[in-house]
Order: C-alpha cells, then sequence, then structure tokens
C-alpha cells in the first residue's frame, strides 16, 4: 500500500550485497541546490536491471524496498520454480540462471583475493552441480505461533511461510515434514511465541543420508513427551514408523532455552536408535542430531577430492587436520599418511571422530578436543612439525592468531578449505611473511541459489630461510 509521503523511482542495480539482493542509489529532488542520495537495498534483482521501486519513508538514507516491477531485465534473469520465492528467505537466486550464479561466485572469490593482493588468475572456476535441486541432506523447518510448519519469511524472522514444498531438500525430507505438519495440526498443538515464549512446537530438524537413505526426524518443544503429551507423541510414532520406514531414527526434544537454535535438555528416542549412519567416500559416519556434516553430499565429496589432490598426502608424512569436527577430512587423509592428528573445540565432535575412525577401522589417529591455537602447541610438542596440515574453519575464518601459529609451525603443504571466501583471504594473508605463496584456489558450488561458495586452496611453503 503506497503511503501519503511515498516516492516512487526506476532505479538501476549496481551491484549485490552479501545477501544476494541488489543495491541501487537514486537522488531525490527535495527542492534545495543538491538533492539527496538514497541508498535502496532492493531483493529478487540483478546486476544491472532498471527496477520500479515506491520508497514509504524516503526521509531515510538508507532503505530496503521490494521491486514492484523489472522495467529492464539481466538477460539472465528467470521465471523461479519454487512457489514460494517470493517471501522465502532462502534461495534467494532462483531467479538468476545457474550459469550466471557460478560466475557471480567465481568473481565475488577472485575480488576478495585481489583486494589481499593476490593473483585472481589462481582462481579457477566454480564447480558448479549437475542438478542443483534437491541437494540437501539436513533441512530445520519452524513452527508458527499457530502451528504453522515452514521456513522464514524473507527479511522477517518472525514471519512463518506455510510449507508446501522445498526444491533444495531431499524429496523423502519434504514428505516427512508434510507428516508431522499434519499430525501437530491434527492434535491442535500451539506453535512457540518468540515474543511470549509460551507456545509448545519450535522446531523440525530433518536429516537424511543420500548414501543410505535413512532419515532422522527431530522434533524440538518446550515440554518431553510425557503426561498429556503421551497419546500425540504416540500418534506421530505410528504415522512415521508405518508410512515412512526409511526412518531409523525418531527424536523428541525438549527445548526451553530463548535462543532460536535446535539445542535440547533431554532427548528422548521416539523410535530406532538416536542416530544415522551416512558415507562419504566408502566411509562410514555416525550422524546426531547436532553432529556437524556437509549438507550436499555430492559436492562435499568433490572437496575430500581436491582436499586430496591439492594435498598430496604421503605414508611417510605426518599431519594436522585443523577444525576436524566428526573426521570427514580425518578419515580418507589418515588412509594415506603415516600419522594425523586432529584438532577441535568441541568435544562431542571429537568423540565422534574417533567412534568413526574405529568404526573404519583407522588406528593411526590422534584427535584432541582443544581450541586451535592451544591445540597446535599441544599436538606439535607430541607429535613434531607435520608436512601436511589442513584446516577448515567456521564462516568467522581462523583468525590471525592461528594463523600465525600455522606459520611459525613451518609445515610444508597447507590445505585450507573454506565456507567463506572473505575471511579466507584474510587469513591466508598471514602465512605469506611466513614464506608461503598461494598455489591455486578452487570454488565449489555446495549451495545452488545461494550466495554461498565453499573453496579449497593450497598454499606451499616457499622461502625455507624463514
Amino acid at each position: 500500500m503506497t503511503t501519503v509521503n511515498s516516492e516512487t523511482y526506476i532505479a538501476e542495480i549496481n551491484d549485490l550485497d552479501k545477501k544476494g539482493s541488489g543495491r541501487a542509489v537514486v537522488w531525490r529532488d527535495i527542492g534545495e541546490v543538491n538533492p539527496r542520495k538514497l541508498k535502496l537495498t532492493i531483493p529478487q534483482t540483478l546486476p544491472s536491471e532498471k527496477v520500479r521501486v515506491t520508497v514509504g519513508q524516503p526521509d531515510r538514507r538508507r532503505t530496503r524496498v521490494m521491486p514492484e516491477e523489472i522495467v529492464e531485465a539481466h538477460p539472465e534473469r528467470v521465471a523461479p520454480p519454487c512457489p514460494h520465492f517470493e517471501r522465502c528467505g532462502g534461495c534467494v537466486w532462483q531467479h538468476w540462471t545457474y550459469t550466471g550464479q557460478l560466475n557471480e561466485k567465481t568473481n565475488h572469490v577472485k575480488k576478495v583475493l585481489e583486494q589481499q593482493g593476490f593473483d585472481p588468475s589462481l582462481v579457477h572456476d566454480t564447480i558448479g552441480m549437475d542438478n542443483p535441486w534437491h541437494y540437501r541432506n539436513k533441512m530445520e523447518f519452524t513452527f508458527s505461533k499457530e502451528g504453522d510448519l515452514g521456513l522464514h519469511e524473507l527479511g522477517n524472522w518472525r514471519k512463518i511461510i506455510s510449507l508446501e514444498t522445498c526444491l533444495i531438500a531431499g524429496k523423502d525430507m519434504v514428505e516427512a515434514t508434510m507428516e508431522v505438519a499434519n499430525w501437530a495440526k491434527a492434535h491442535e498443538l500451539s506453535g512457540y511465541d518468540k515474543d511470549t515464549h509460551e507456545g509448545l512446537l519450535r522446531h523440525l530438524m530433518v536429516r537424511q543420508s543420500f548414501a543410505t537413505g535413512e532419515i532422522m526426524l527431530g522434533l524440538f518443544a518446550t515440554e518431553g513427551p510425557t503426561g498429556e503429551l503421551e497419546v500425540a507423541a504416540k500418534d506421530l510414532e505410528d504415522r512415521i514408523t508405518t508410512k515412512f520406514p526409511k526412518v531409523k531414527s525418531l527424536m523428541w526434544f525438549k527445548n526451553t532455552d530463548w535462543g532460536d537454535r535446535t539445542q535440547a535438555e533431554e532427548s528422548h528416542i521416539l523410535a530406532g536408535r538416536d542416530f544415522i549412519y551416512d558415507e562419504m567416500l566408502d566411509y562410514r559416519f555416525r550422524i546426531w542430531f547436532d553432529t556437524f556434516f556437509q549438507t550436499n553430499p555430492t559436492q562435499a565429496q568433490k572437496l575430500v577430492e581436491l582436499a586430496l589432490e591439492m594435498g598430496k598426502p604421503k605414508e611417510t608424512e605426518k599431519m594436522i587436520d585443523l577444525f576436524c569436527g566428526v573426521g570427514t577430512f580425518s578419515l580418507p587423509f589418515a588412509s594415506r599418511v603415516g600419522k594425523l592428528a586432529g584438532i577441535e573445540i568441541v568435544e562431542t565432535s571429537i568423540e565422534s571422530a574417533k567412534r568413526n575412525a574405529k568404526d573404519n577401522g583407522i588406528s593411526n589417529t590422534y584427535f584432541l578436543a582443544k581450541d586451535a591455537r592451544r591445540g597446535i602447541d599441544e599436538v606439535l610438542e607430541s607429535f613434531g612439525i607435520p608436512e601436511l596440515l589442513l584446516l577448515d574453519p567456521p564462516r568467522s575464518g581462523a583468525g590471525g592468531k592461528v594463523m600465525r601459529r600455522i606459520g611459525r609451525a613451518q609445515p610444508e603443504r597447507i590445505v585450507y578449505v573454506s565456507c567463506n571466501p572473505d575471511t579466507f583471504a584474510i587469513d591466508i594473508k598471514e602465512l605469506e611473511p611466513f614464506g608461503y605463496e598461494l598455489v591455486e584456489v578452487q570454488p565449489v558450488d555446495l549451495f545452488p541459489h545461494t550466495t554461498h561458495v565453499e573453496c579449497v586452496a593450497l598454499m606451499s611453503r616457499v622461502d625455507e630461510s624463514v
């Protein structure tokens, strides 16, 4: 609805922000000598497009508006196939050809590296997917306070879009999710209100192994499945076990924390076990509800293969896997080196890594639950200087202190697996004073139709005198 003070403009998209929305600048003629600049963020637009927008509060210097009309469309614009696209905050680039998305991701990696003084020609073209749909093996859906199950609205985390489908989740996952949504409605169970902190149902986590087909359903609620909820819980068990034989883990988690996260104070197994099995490169992993495991198994396997190709592990070498998680990279590398030490601050992940190594018959590993910087010191003292070091840090990056500690350790080769090119470029800059050069960077698209891109990079020590 247009307000009395609203103003309409034809805006040209200059570039995109980190969330994938278009950015534009328009000049307001306010009757003074110099016009006033108004900076606009316009979702669902592409570079160089001209769009019609109406600004409801033009006195604000920066504002976010939705496009009313695409006046001049980008040649790579396509019709988004998902019925939720205009409202959903998930797949923000469904209106862009997949080739266009991949080119944008390659250019972004080149740009952030060039800003740090690296040669952008070292960046290869982003590796995409043959089929960039139904690629996720994990989804988290949220209940609205009315009890509807769905996804967050674009730009509004308090508004939930009732789920009809999801084109990036596995089809079995979507069908099981819809059954849980129907169950909640049948029992008239309330959803959680983030403002009043009242209500029962909060989230549904769905995980499926593409290798084994096993599915985990984890329901997060403010109460456990006891007392008056026993009947509803038994009905959920019957519905799921009858209709979905692939579900090998049906869990009910109690979570009363105000934080909007899938965490648990209590866990109850309604059916099956509390984990599912997954596989990658013929290695088997146990996956619990809180296990970090790459959410795109097809592309994650390419990450591991690229890391092996760049790292060139040898049987005579020692290796450190920093931020090792449950051993996704550790196990394939351990089979190719003499000894491997994995470091991870999350104790449950380290326990999983130990168990996964044992399950796969790997005995040349040592896993340590400690923060990265102190963990490196402890491992170097007992382990010696490794020829190869791999790190796969979180989106915030490893940080200067950790990178400088790696540089002082002087491994021959460093393989950096990154989920954030911006922090990756800053991190590897820290290695240059220690005699390292960037050899190559391979972006990989793990999240089609989003702004995210992963990278695998090789740094080699070239100055032996440092």
